[in-house]
């Protein structure tokens, strides 16, 4: 009996621990979701901001065509600039002319190449860059002539071909993400015959070391040309270098030749194929494809004639003629002659479907309907997919452009696949990189990874909070760049005067405003403080976060500034040709003037007379307007990046 009731006694003991395990087990995986969904949200929002701020990038094409019948004189006044903007070819250029007169010192002690290229320099210049050295401005210039060189020989489409014993891998967005692809070769084996690759665009721009992996590819592709192929990216463009960072990155280290090595790289962009096809069946190109895609226009079309994905073609027949671009806006275009410089330029249905391929995306819905969102482009159903690829006997499609979550995304049936290979993109432990292995008549091979330095030692709840920290802290500066149209429409919504608004109007009206296309209601939490009726007081939000200014000016003007600086000083950089950092005072005003007609900017000019005055600190009639558009920055009162409980959901 002793044993009998013994036995029973451990039964329900294993019966309690079993259910404590489920239940134990059951809060987990409740945590876990609850946690992935918060890093998901954040996600969405640095997304939307992302996708806003291209999509204020590409608008910049029609300021420039506004610019060209507007600026006046301008052709007289500067040559360079129209031809800069809007010519599709600038004239070959002796390679002594930039290297004649740059010695390397004795004192150098970076990576030294030797020309004709071998795998010994691709080695010694991994290793250089892994001590953080950097690659001399001689060797930088002599590996961008020899890139075009061999970038003139290939085709729109580069084709190749792949064996059971003979893998291709494919990696996506790198954005100048160097530990990325240091682990990339450390996993998968640095290039070679035997171990081919394609990078599908986006090595350059928003990282720190987008010149090393430049330099990397490019030495890599001069001693491999048949074995790694390069893919054109919307980022290989010096439009949106000077945006999103590559320029700044440049100039920083390379000083005193930063000038030239800019000048041939715009060059070598054109020049790079825009897809690769692998087997005659799976198309890899960057972005996407549309319902009217043309691979045989494309494969004809002469590539180097696009300059910029910013800078569509203008009528050549010198009398204005209104067009509808494919940024979904109307411009009124005047067609300059100038020495012939825009007879090389792409039509518009040849730049239309560059734009397509470069910067479109794949949904769930069916059709095709213009990219809302990044404002260029379209997004493809599940039937243009189908369409396009029966029309030329394909089966599957690789592309890159967007971050995911796992680094990589398969969609419309298994026919599209997106690969990502910046991990940590938006943020520390915000996503995981990816790159594939395919070869024919197997199924694609996916590998992920994720760069880990500090993160790795924090949990999981811990990163996500850094993650979602970051993400409030951006949706918070957008909202202080519009604070003033914010307020005019919340004050709409309050007919009562009472400065609260229910859920649904504060919701409405951030989204009138901001049109982020983001969950509103979920994020109100952190933006503002609701009463206990629900009823939200939105002068809250703007309560932690102010702009800092250099000057005491009106606040509509202030706001104005700091929302348009990244387009001004692409704007100014544009009209500074030689990258001094001034230009003439009669430079500034004219160009404002201009900007401000174009975007229907309400300031009064008198204000922006004023500003401009003081900005001209020593009164020599030119302005640093780099340094005065930095000093406009967003000052957090109430910094929460290490705040435990900050929750998206």
């Amino acid at each position: 009996m002793g044993c009998g009731t013994s036995s029973a006694t451990k039964d329900k003991k294993s019966e309690k621990a079993l259910k404590a395990a489920l239940v134990i087990q059951n809060w987990y995986r409740g945590y876990s979701a609850r946690l992935k969904t918060r890093q998901r949200y954040a996600l969405t929002i640095f997304q939307s901001i992302e996708y806003a701020d291209e999509q204020g990038q590409l608008q910049l094409s029609n300021f420039f065509s506004f610019m060209l019948e507007n600026y006046t004189n301008v052709p007289e006044k500067e040559p360079g600039l129209v031809t800069r903007l809007f010519g599709s070819s600038i004239q070959d250029k002796d390679r002594q002319d930039y290297l004649g007169l740059i010695e390397i010192p004795d004192s150098y002690c970076g990576p030294r190449l030797q020309f004709p290229l071998t795998f010994t320099d691709i080695d010694l210049l991994i290793e250089a860059f892994k001590q953080q050295q950097i690659l001399h401005a001689y060797y930088v210039l002599e590996v961008l002539f020899e890139t075009k060189k061999v970038l003139q020989q290939m085709p729109n489409f580069t084709h190749t071909n792949t064996s059971p014993s003979k893998e291709i891998t494919i990696c996506g967005d790198l954005h100048g993400k160097l530990d990325d692809l240091f682990l990339i070769f450390y996993k998968n084996g640095l290039p070679s015959v035997t171990n081919p690759y394609v990078f599908n665009g986006d090595f350059v721009d928003r990282g720190k070391n987008s010149m090393e992996i430049l330099m990397i590819l490019f030495v890599s592709f001069l001693v491999y040309p048949n074995d790694l192929h390069l893919n054109r990216g919307n980022h290989e463009d010096f439009m949106m270098n000077m945006r999103y960072g590559f320029t700044k990155e440049i100039l920083h280290k390379y000083k005193l030749h930063g000038k030239k090595i800019l000048q041939i790289l715009e060059e070598v962009y054109t020049w790079l194929p825009i897809g690769t096809i692998i087997d005659n069946e799976v198309l890899v190109i960057h972005g996407g494809i549309s319902e009217s895609t043309d691979l045989n226009l494309l494969h004809r079309i002469e590539r180097n004639k696009m300059r910029s994905v910013l800078m569509p073609p203008i009528p050549m027949d010198g009398d204005r003629a209104e067009k509808k671009n494919k940024l979904g806006t109307a411009t009124v275009a005047l067609g300059i002659r100038t020495s012939g410089s825009f007879s090389e330029q792409l039509t518009k249905q040849e730049w239309e479907q560059v734009i397509d391929i470069l910067w479109s995306d794949p949904r769930g819905k069916r059709g095709c309907y213009p990219n809302t969102n990044r404002g260029g482009g379209c997004y493809f159903g599940p039937d243009i997919t189908s369409k396009i690829l029966n029309k030329y006997q394909l089966k599957m499609l690789v592309r890159s452009h967007e971050c995911k979550p796992e680094g990589y995304e398969i969609c419309h049936d298994g026919k599209v696949i997106t690969v990502f290979s910046a991990s940590n993109y938006y943020e520390e432990g915000s996503n995981r990189g990816a790159y594939i292995r395919m070869s024919s008549g197997t199924t694609p091979r996916f590998f992920q990874y994720q760069i880990t330095k500090a993160t790795c030692f924090r949990p999981l709840y811990q990163r996500v909070n850094a993650i979602e920290s970051s993400a409030i802290r951006m949706l918070k500066e957008r909202m202080i760049s519009r604070k003033t149209d914010l307020i005019r429409a919340f004050q709409l919504q309050d007919r009562n005067k009472s400065g609260k608004l229910s859920m649904g109007q504060w919701a409405f009206s951030m989204e009138n405003v901001l049109g982020l296309n983001l969950p509103w209601r979920s994020l109100s939490s952190h933006l503002v403080t609701t009463d206990k009726d629900g009823n939200i007081d939105y002068m809250s939000g703007f309560q932690d976060v102010h702009i800092q200014k250099p000057v005491k000016e009106v606040q509509s003007l202030i706001e104005t500034v700091y929302r348009y600086r990244s387009d001004l000083q692409i704007i100014f950089n544009i009209i500074d040709s030689d990258h001094s950092g001034l230009i003439s005072m009669e430079e500034f005003r004219s160009m404002w003037k201009l900007f401000k007609s174009h975007y229907s900017v309400h300031i009064d000019d008198s204000q922006f007379d004023e500003l401009a005055e003081r900005m001209d600190l020593n009164k020599d009639g030119s302005i640093d307007f780099n340094e005065f558009l930095k000093a406009f920055y967003v000052v957090h009162k109430f910094d929460q990046l290490n705040k435990s409980d900050t929750k998206l959901i």
